[in-house]
């Protein structure tokens, strides 16, 4: 055993501890002195010494946040260091600042339990189911964030969703479209491009307003979505996907009637200005009155989706085309495909036919012998 002292060179003095333990591995120990003397510093030293030799290191106890406490952290740190979507960080702040914080923003995060979690669905009673599963989200995040940062030592338990049921997605007919588009060529060049790049090339409203002239190549009659719209300023796509879609030749024809060079962007002010998703809504709005269909612009990327399924594309096409990042949000259209179920009930006929042909066969046969 024993104690020594090393100086520190702006002042006061190391002391450094050295015993073996019990199964014979040296333990050893380095800390400044609390005092400035050498005397002092010896004997806090020595009273250190016998302290360890009889307690054990102390492991200090870890100081758990509140959620009020770590919730910039989780913004700066996870949100924007991970360069998720502006929409995104903003959304977060959101659930926090209206939600979260207020119903559990003085408990410390080892508190939080699932009654607690119980108590907050109680609260979001009102709410959709998947608007509180968004906040849910938020919370189990934040919770394993807190884990894999060494904040908390564990979450033993899980939060449980809400179940969503899924709806229908509603469209256009073919009818109802064609008068939409006859009634927004009525009203504004600009509302003829909303609804035709929302129907017939399955754009959601931010990409439309995002759109800019050097993504549309009329030389290979494409156009390619590379940019979102929020708040003004261009964005990754939904999911982060860049993909291509052919133009139909009304929606190419449009363009090139209505290509200007006011702006950048395909829509846009009088004065160039860029414009915004609730602007390009009103557009819409507007022609969807007069041709008397059911307002919205995101109806327009259903629509898109609907009648490819109907006239009979694959479902993986119209994945690519829509940018779905899973099929199974494709397959909502599906059922309205008349190819698909044809071709289902064409497997039964397949293998019906050998069947039905061997009975022919032996009828025949039994005729000839009788």
């Amino acid at each position: 055993m024993s104690v020594k002292l090393r100086a520190y060179a702006g002042g006061g003095w190391e002391v450094d501890i050295r015993f073996p333990r019990p199964d014979g591995t040296l333990f050893r120990e380095r800390r400044k002195a609390p005092t400035s003397s050498k005397t002092g510093a010896l004997r806090w030293g020595q009273d250190r010494e016998r302290h360890l030799l009889a307690h054990g290191r102390s492991t200090p106890k870890k100081e758990v946040p509140t959620l009020n406490e770590f919730a910039p952290r989780f913004l700066q740190e996870y949100a924007v260091a991970n360069r998720q979507k502006p929409s995104s960080v903003e959304s977060a702040k959101k659930i926090l600042r209206v939600h979260l914080l207020p119903a559990l923003g003085r408990t410390k995060l080892n508190a939080i339990d699932s009654s607690q979690v119980q108590q907050l669905k109680f609260q979001l009673r009102d709410k959709a189911p998947k608007t509180v599963n968004n906040i849910l989200c938020t919370l189990n995040v934040m919770l394993k964030t807190a884990v894999e940062w060494k904040v908390l030592d564990q979450v033993s338990w899980e939060i449980a969703l809400l179940p969503v049921a899924r709806k229908e997605a509603s469209f256009h007919d073919f009818d109802a479209y064609e008068r939409l588009v006859e009634s927004a060529r009525a009203c504004d060049w600009r509302a003829l491009l909303t609804v035709l790049l929302g129907g017939q090339a399955g754009l959601r409203c931010s990409e439309i307003v995002a759109l800019q002239w050097a993504d549309v190549d009329f030389g290979r009659n494409r156009l390619t979505v590379r940019h979102s719209d929020w708040r003004g300023a261009l964005t990754a796509p939904k999911n982060g996907r860049t993909r291509t879609v052919p133009l139909t030749k009304r929606l190419a024809e449009a363009l090139r009637q209505h290509r200007h060079r006011r702006s950048p962007r395909v829509l846009c002010t009088d004065t160039g200005q860029p414009v915004t998703r609730r602007v390009a809504w009103g557009w819409v709005s507007r022609a969807c009155k007069r041709a008397k269909v059911p307002s919205g612009v995101h109806i327009l990327r259903h629509t898109f989706c609907s009648h490819l399924a109907m006239e009979g594309a694959s479902g993986k096409a119209i994945q690519e085309l829509a940018g779905h990042q899973e099929l199974t949000m494709t397959q909502r259209y599906m059922h309205l495909s008349p190819a698909a179920l044809e071709s289902a009930i064409g497997l039964l006929d397949a293998r019906s036919r050998p069947a039905e042909h061997g009975e022919m066969m032996e009828t025949a046969e039994c005729r000839i012998v009788s």
